[in-house]
C-alpha cells in the first residue's frame, strides 16, 4: 500500500541526414502474432502474456466509463552505471519527441483531444508511461503507446534542447535545494557500491556529457515488449484488451535482454556520516539504516522482517497520532518536523530512514538523540496490542481508499510486476501485516537500528539568504 514511506509510488543505429537516429533492425512483423496464452483470472485481476514476452495485467472497474492505460519498463536509475547516470530519466523526456508516424508534440496533443490526461515518470526501479481516457479511446492510446515502444526517432536538435531542460530541472530540484542535495549525498554514502546510490535525475557532470548515441543504445537495450508490463484498469473487457494488445503490441519482436550484473551492497561495518552547508534557516538531519525489502528477502523469515519493518514505520509515522509526531513534535517540541520512510517493495536492498528538522535552538545532535530515544523504546518495550490494532486498522483503511482510484490501482499493480513481486502481493498485503507480532517488531528494531549500521547526513545553515524554489518541467517526473 502506497504510504508516505512504504508500499502503498543492443544493436547500434545508422546516422541519417538531419542528425536523426533510426534503428536499423527490424522490430516489427508484417502482422501481429495471435497469442494462444489463456487469460488467467485470480482475485479479480486478469493476466496473460503475448508471444513476444509482453506481460499484460487487466483489472475491471466499471464504476465509471474511464480507463487507465500504462506501460512499465523494467529500467531505472539502479540499472545505470557511472558516466551515463540519469539516462533513463532523459530517455523518458525524449519519448515525447516523436516517432516515424507521430510528429514531435503530437502524442500529447492527440491524448488531449480525447479529453484525456497523460504523463510519465522514472524511478530507481522502473520507468512508466500512462494515459487516463474515456473507455472508447483505449484502442487509440494503445496504438500510440505501442508505436513509441520501438519506433522512437531520436533527433540531435531535440536532444540538445531537452538536455538543457533536464540540466535546469536538476538545478531547480537538487542543486538549488539544500534539502534535496542533502538527501542525494546522504544516499551516496549510505550505499557505496549498490546502484541505489545513483540519483534518478543523474549527476550533473554526466548529464552535461550525454551523447545522443547513449540514449539510442539505452532505448534499444531496454525498450522491448519482453522487458515491459502493460497495465489496463477501468471499464474494460479483458478479452478486448487482449485483442488490442495483440494487434498493436504483438507486432514487436522480443529483444535479447541482458539483465545488469548483480551489484550487491557491501556489509556496513561502522557509522558513515556527511555534513554539508547550504542556504537554509534551520539544520536538517537524516538518519538511515540498511534493511531488506520483500524483493531482496531470501526466505520467509526475511519477508516477515519486511512486513514488520513496514508496520514499525506506521507505528512511528503513520499519521499525526503516531509516535514521532506525538512525542517529538507536539510533545517535547524538540523537532519542528520528523518523518520515517521505508519502501518494502524496493528491487534492491534499501534503507529505513528518519528525516527531521530541529526546532529553533535545538542542535542536530540533540535532534538525533530524540529519535534514538524512540528507537530504544521499540527495542526494549513491546508494542501494545492496542497500538498495533490501531495501526493495522489505518493500513486497512488506506488499502480500501486506494481502490477508489483506477489510476492508483494500476500504479500498484504495475510497480509490483516491475520489481518481480507477484500481483497477489496487493490483495495479500493486509493479511500479511496482520500476522506481524509485537515480538517481530521489537526484533527488527534491535537487529537493524544500531550505531554501527547508522548513516548520518547533516545540513547546516551557511548564512546565505534562502532561495525561493521554482517549479520544474511538465514531463519527466521523478519517483
Amino acid at each position: 500500500m502506497l504510504k508516505r514511506r512504504s508500499f502503498f509510488i543492443i544493436a547500434l543505429s545508422s546516422i541519417f541526414s538531419g542528425c536523426a537516429l533510426v534503428s536499423n533492425i527490424d522490430n516489427t512483423s508484417p502482422t501481429s502474432s495471435i497469442s494462444k496464452t489463456p487469460i488467467v483470472v485470480s482475485d479479480g485481476v486478469a493476466s496473460f502474456e503475448l508471444d513476444n514476452g509482453l506481460k499484460v495485467i487487466v483489472k475491471q472497474d466499471h464504476r465509471a466509463p474511464v480507463v487507465v492505460h500504462q506501460v512499465w519498463y523494467k529500467v531505472g536509475s539502479n540499472y545505470e552505471h557511472n558516466g551515463i547516470t540519469g539516462v533513463s530519466h532523459m530517455l523518458e523526456h525524449m519519448m515525447f519527441k516523436g516517432t516515424k508516424s507521430v510528429k514531435v508534440g503530437d502524442f500529447s496533443k492527440k491524448v488531449s483531444k480525447m479529453g484525456g490526461q497523460e504523463n510519465a515518470f522514472t524511478s530507481s526501479d522502473y520507468t512508466a508511461y500512462y494515459q487516463v481516457v474515456g473507455k472508447q479511446h483505449l484502442e487509440s492510446v494503445m496504438q500510440l503507446e505501442a508505436d513509441r515502444m520501438r519506433n522512437l526517432l531520436l533527433d540531435e536538435e531535440q536532444f540538445q534542447k531537452e538536455r538543457d531542460v533536464v540540466t535546469e530541472e536538476r538545478r531547480l530540484r537538487t542543486d538549488d535545494n539544500p534539502s534535496s542535495k542533502l538527501y542525494e549525498q546522504f544516499n551516496a554514502i549510505a550505499f557505496l557500491n549498490s546502484p541505489q546510490r545513483i540519483p534518478v535525475i543523474g549527476w550533473m557532470q554526466d548529464i552535461r556529457n550525454w551523447q545522443l548515441q547513449d540514449l539510442q543504445s539505452w532505448y534499444e537495450q531496454w525498450y522491448a515488449p519482453n522487458n515491459a508490463t502493460l497495465v489496463v484498469v477501468g471499464d474494460v473487457d479483458p478479452v478486448k484488451v487482449k485483442e488490442y494488445a495483440e494487434k498493436y503490441y504483438g507486432i514487436h519482436k522480443k529483444s535479447n535482454i541482458m539483465p545488469p550484473k548483480p551489484q550487491l551492497e557491501i556489509p556496513q561495518i561502522g557509522k558513515r556520516a556527511i555534513t554539508i552547508k547550504g542556504a537554509t534557516k534551520l539544520p536538517s538531519v537524516i538518519m538511515g539504516f540498511q534493511v531488506p525489502s520483500l524483493v531482496t528477502a531470501s526466505n520467509e523469515d526475511g519477508r516477515k522482517e519486511a512486513y514488520a519493518l513496514d508496520v514499525l514505520g506506521d507505528i512511528l509515522d503513520g499519521d499525526d497520532s503516531a509516535r514521532l509526531t506525538k512525542f517529538l513534535v507536539r510533545g517535547s517540541k524538540k523537532l519542528a518536523s520528523v518523518e520515517a520512510y521505508y519502501r518494502a517493495t524496493s528491487r534492491l536492498k534499501t534503507s529505513f530512514s528518519f528525516s527531521m528538522t530541529p526546532s529553533a535552538g535545538v542542535t542536530p545532535e540533540q535532534a538525533q538523540q530524540q529519535v534514538w530515544q524512540e528507537i530504544k523504546k521499540l527495542q526494549t518495550q513491546k508494542v501494545t496490542k492496542k497500538e498495533l490494532n490501531r495501526v493495522l486498522a489505518q493500513a486497512e483503511a488506506a488499502y480500501v481508499y486506494r481502490q477508489d482510484s483506477v489510476n492508483g490501482q494500476a500504479m500498484v499493480l504495475g510497480s509490483l510486476a516491475s520489481v518481480g513481486l507477484p500481483i497477489s502481493t496487493l490483495d495479500n498485503w493486509i493479511d500479511n501485516i496482520r500476522k506481524v507480532t509485537p515480538e517481530e517488531i521489537q526484533a527488527v528494531a534491535k537487529k537493524y537500528f544500531t550505531q554501527d549500521t547508522l548513516t548520518l547526513g547533516i545540513l547546516l545553515p551557511n548564512g546565505e539568504k534562502v532561495k525561493k524554489l521554482r517549479g520544474a518541467s511538465s514531463h519527466g517526473g521523478l519517483r
